[in-house]
């Protein structure tokens, strides 16, 4: 058997309150979600004056990077540089979603929306890097 790390509903709210803090820091308005490590919904907030749409897109961020185990901009880089195909691939293809990794296994990942692409993926990242500042268990998957 194996042991394995799952995101407690303590670590989902200091996630996201780290996550909401910097897009407010920033003057942003974007909606966060958190999934876990089947990319199933654990949180989704949208805060005040955030786009609408941004409160589906999130999610959706999210799942593709925990699925995946990488940021979700792998893939709006791959559409970028012309593998188009990557667009018939179940993710969404927009920078913004981040994994979370322990022990080099995905256990869940922050969506962001609402802001420049950059911008959402500077708040999830927040978000990561509040869980990995309790006891440095986060840490980035090494994809060959």
């Amino acid at each position: 058997m194996k042991t394995t790390h799952a995101l407690t509903l303590d670590d989902v709210k200091r996630i996201a309150s780290a996550a909401e803090a910097e897009a407010r820091a920033c003057g942003w308005a974007v909606s966060i979600a958190v999934c876990d490590a089947g990319g199933h919904a654990l949180w989704l907030q949208r805060m005040d004056d955030a786009p609408l749409m941004s409160a589906a897109v999130a999610p959706e961020k999210a799942r593709t990077s925990v699925l995946s185990g990488k940021p979700s901009k792998t893939y709006e880089d791959m559409v970028n540089n012309g593998r188009i195909a990557a667009l018939a691939m179940p993710v969404v293809p927009l920078e913004g979603g981040e994994p979370i990794i322990v022990d080099g296994v995905v256990i869940g990942a922050v969506g962001v929306s609402g802001v420049k692409a950059g911008e959402d993926a500077q708040v999830a990242r927040a978000g990561v890097a509040a869980l990995a500042a309790l006891g440095g268990l986060v840490q980035e998957r090494r994809v060959a």
